[in-house]
């Protein structure tokens, strides 16, 4: 099981040159690879700023993606909303915390090029 930060959902729709063949294979071979509910979020704020070209809307861009890539997306439950107030502030977005959180909370090993995610003890795949 693997958990995609928001850059390599990205990455994985558009450029894959950018995640290592070791990362793919692993994707390709996880039996569940993950995104967190925020990273919706985060791409939807960019498109909107028009920092991020879709070719369709946010949410539609988004089901297409979940489907063609078979991705379940883990809610911001409770235990990672709490998780992610009671995080050391190494990390200053937002975004990122509740994905370090989803991935602590779920033992998940994050597919990530942001090099303070290890420094919470989460391990990372590029």
């Amino acid at each position: 099981m693997i958990l995609l930060d928001t850059c390599a959902l990205l990455w994985l729709t558009h450029d894959q040159s950018k995640i290592s063949r070791n990362t793919l294979q692993m994707i390709e071979d996880a039996p569940v690879v993950y995104l967190a509910a925020v990273s919706a979020f985060e791409i939807a704020l960019k498109h909107k700023a028009g920092k991020l070209r879709l070719p369709v809307p946010p949410r539609d861009w988004m089901a297409g993606v979940l489907i063609h890539h078979q991705i379940d997306v883990i809610a911001l439950e409770l235990e990672i909303c709490l998780k992610a107030t009671e995080l050391p502030p190494i990390h200053k977005d937002p975004c990122d915390r509740f994905i370090i959180a989803a991935a602590l909370t779920r033992d998940l090993p994050v597919v990530t090029a942001d090099p303070d995610f290890a420094s919470y003890g989460v391990r990372v795949l590029i």
